[in-house]
């Protein structure tokens, strides 16, 4: 009994990130993760040889999504900040797969999931880890996410 008094004592209260804005962030991840995973493993399986570099990030993509649905779901102060990293990252790789489709598009035979900035996706790729990042930093310890 005091083991468990001991341990819940130590284990600082996990903050909510589902809340208000954050179920929708959720929603629209969990929606990118079967659109890039399903995407991607189809493409893999049947025509792989045709565009390996764009099947590839899709795949990745579809990673990152589910590792950032997986973080949001979780919650807590660590999953907030993995989560933050991690929309970072998938920022940064939206805007160099965007440019570079742009600019080489003969290195794409067939689209990403980022190809044109998520265009084929209707931007939402670009614009979500936009609001994950803003909506995130608001999340912050002590703060109430907004509803």
């Amino acid at each position: 009994m005091a083991a468990t008094r001991e341990k819940t004592q130590h284990e600082p209260h996990r903050t909510r990130l589902i809340g208000g804005p954050g179920l929708l962030l959720v929603w629209l991840y969990g929606v990118m993760v079967v659109g890039a995973v399903s995407r991607s493993a189809y493409q893999i399986a049947t025509e792989f040889d045709r565009a390996p570099l764009a099947y590839s990030l899709s795949a990745a993509a579809g990673v990152v999504y589910g590792f950032i649905t997986y973080t949001l779901v979780r919650g807590g102060e660590t999953a907030r900040r993995a989560a933050l990293a991690c929309c970072a990252a998938e920022l940064v790789g939206v805007l160099t797969v965007g440019t570079w489709t742009l600019v080489e598009p003969s290195a794409f035979p067939d689209a990403t999931v980022w190809s044109d900035y998520g265009m084929g996706y209707l931007f939402i790729p670009v614009l979500l880890p936009l609001t994950a990042v803003y909506w995130l930093r608001r999340a912050r310890p002590g703060q109430r996410p907004a509803a």
